[in-house]
């Protein structure tokens, strides 16, 4: 690769909880649309990071927002796939929620067909289930380290209010939507209904919370995974594929592929120092 005209920066960022990280952060910046090309290398323990120059708006006086999915992202866990092992469908849910994730089913279909394979599922077995999704590593560092930068939070999930309540209580985000599956006499009826059924649906939720924040979308930065993210990453200012497929990653500004959230950390501070 040739470097022309790059300014090379060594960032040391001091985490809550955690211990420091250090990363080369090589970019540049092209005026006066103010966007920057990055390429990462992560020590400590990260993998590289690979990207694609950006639209993010830095503009020290405006309102900035985050997005995050919830499922492989801040947990460590498809939240559905989980249910569906308590409910004796493990197998089948989890090879559905994979051609989702990739993109090689419709998206509403998929949902429809996991959700009817969890009915008659016990509510006091899918909360057992819920309360033992195991949290990403840095999800906590991360929430708080966009917060003290004044970031406004939210998750937009197509998972089910039963996970993204408790998850979202626990990170401390702000604005939480997801899916409700559908409760009859204490048990999963096999439906789902929320904002969040349709195909692109995540774009219209993740507007709505820009809006309602008074954010513009050039000041948003996008975390996710999965094909159903896409047209969140199309909007934002910033993405970030963490952990994710492949047919994300080239929608992404960054890819990140080791699963600690904390690698984020040091992309985030490099668009700040812009």
């Amino acid at each position: 690769m040739n470097i022309i005209n790059y300014q090379r920066v060594i960032l040391i960022v001091e985490t809550k909880l955690s211990e420091k990280i250090k990363c080369i952060v090589i970019y540049v910046s092209f005026n006066p649309s103010n966007k920057s090309y990055f390429l990462i290398r992560i020590f400590s323990g990260f993998d590289q990071v690979n990207s694609t120059d950006s639209n993010f708006n830095n503009d020290k006086g405006r309102k900035k927002l985050i997005v995050f999915d919830m499922d492989s992202t801040l947990i460590d866990a498809e939240c559905i796939d989980k249910l569906a092992e308590a409910a004796g469908a493990g197998e089948e849910v989890s090879e559905i929620t994979e051609q989702a994730m990739e993109g090689d089913i419709d998206y509403k279909e998929s949902l429809v067909k996991r959700v009817q394979l969890l009915e008659g599922t016990e509510i006091e077995t899918a909360q057992e289930v819920i309360h033992s999704l195991p949290i990403m590593p840095g999800a906590k560092e991360l929430v708080y380290y966009v917060k003290s930068l004044g970031y406004k939070t939210a998750m937009i999930s197509s998972g089910f209010t039963l996970a993204t309540d408790y998850i979202g209580s626990l990170l401390d985000i702000e604005h939480v939507v997801s899916n409700e599956l559908v409760i009859d006499n204490g048990y999963i009826t096999g439906e789902v209904r929320g904002p969040l059924t349709e195909q692109d649906s995540k774009k219209y939720v993740f507007e709505q919370i820009a809006q309602m924040n008074g954010v513009h979308p050039e000041n948003c930065i996008a975390v996710g995974d999965g094909a159903n993210d896409i047209c969140v990453f199309k909007k934002a200012g910033y993405s970030i594929a963490f952990n994710s497929k492949p047919i994300l990653q080239e929608y992404a500004d960054v890819v990140i592929t080791r699963k600690d959230l904390r690698a984020i950390i040091p992309v985030i501070e490099a668009l700040n120092m812009e």
